[in-house]
């Protein structure tokens, strides 16, 4: 059996005053398992969504990913910093993806040298193109 790549167990919200946003959510995902959280306006979809992030750290029972598990989170209204481009913001979300593809580019191109180490270069690639992979890349 797979191992859950996410598992919340028992967790409650209450946020004041006295109003209890989520009560006793348990759930796990699987690997590739594709979800989605629907319910009204208030139902507390966007903190549950935070408390699996890690964003909310104040609630009760436990949420955790599977250690090595990255999540992200992108609030519906981001605070984004005025003095930069729209680009720019994006790229910075997208550093390391743009990073591994400029190095495995690099990559390609060592192969053409004459006195290329192919073991040493055949093992970045295949470390560079399982972080785009991981990243949908």
């Amino acid at each position: 059996m797979s191992q859950f790549v996410f598992s919340m167990h028992r967790v409650s919200k209450v946020v004041p005053p006295k109003r209890q946003i989520l009560k006793d959510i348990s759930l796990s995902f699987f690997p590739g398992a594709k979800i989605g959280v629907l319910g009204l306006n208030g139902a507390g979809k966007s903190t549950l969504l935070r408390i699996m992030a890690g964003v909310d750290k104040e609630f009760d029972g436990e949420a955790r990913p599977m250690p090595g598990i990255k999540i992200g989170y992108l609030p519906q209204e981001p605070e984004l910093d005025a003095d930069k481009t729209v680009r720019e913001i994006v790229e910075e979300a997208v550093g390391e993806i743009k990073q591994a593809q400029a190095r495995l580019d690099e990559v390609y191109a060592a192969y053409a040298e004459p006195d290329a180490d192919f073991d040493a270069l055949a093992a970045e690639q295949a470390k560079l193109e399982a972080i785009l992979q991981a990243a949908d890349g």
